[in-house]
């Protein structure tokens, strides 16, 4: 599950540097919790076909993480703003 939940974080921090396809085979596939097989009929593909489109984004999304860690940053700063002021902390919260 926790595998999972830092996938979505991931997605949602960089989906706007995924094609408009991936985005598509990404979502039915983890929010609308669609079968492999179900995005490959909806789309007339072969379901080996999304599995493997459906790992090739997951890779490309660790490989973004990889290179720019704004997961990471992010993390460390919400660990780092505990301390801060409630106002303040809400404020930083907003541009995170």
């Amino acid at each position: 599950m926790k595998e999972r939940e830092y996938i979505l974080e991931l997605y949602e921090i960089y989906k706007k540097l995924l094609t408009s396809r991936e985005k598509s085979y990404f979502e039915d596939y983890y929010f609308e919790d669609l079968s492999l097989q179900e995005i490959a009929d909806n789309n007339d593909v072969s379901k080996s076909y999304v599995g493997k489109l459906i790992n090739v984004i997951i890779n490309k999304l660790n490989k973004y993480e990889e290179a720019l860690n704004i997961y990471h940053k992010n993390g460390r700063i919400r660990e780092l703003i505990k301390c801060l002021d409630k106002e303040l902390i809400s404020k930083i919260e907003e541009l995170l």
